[in-house]
């Protein structure tokens, strides 16, 4: 996913009201996790970016209350 282009804008659900909004996704930093607001609902998203088995990024979504 992380080409030439260490930010990429991203669609994502909300995981609380279900709506899609777009977020740039900084792929440059590797593994991460931070907390980013709904741009509707305003509630915290927890971000999480992890390498998979063949080193591609993928991203995950979740309410502040799931467990990753």
């Amino acid at each position: 996913m992380f080409e030439n282009e260490p930010l990429q804008e991203a669609t994502i659900d909300c995981p609380y009201c279900g709506a899609q909004f777009s977020a740039l996704i900084d792929y440059s930093a590797g593994e991460s996790n931070y907390i980013e607001d709904c741009a509707v609902c305003c509630q915290p998203i927890e971000f999480y970016l992890r390498a998979q088995h063949d080193g591609e990024l993928q991203l995950s979504v979740l309410r502040e209350d799931e467990i990753y």
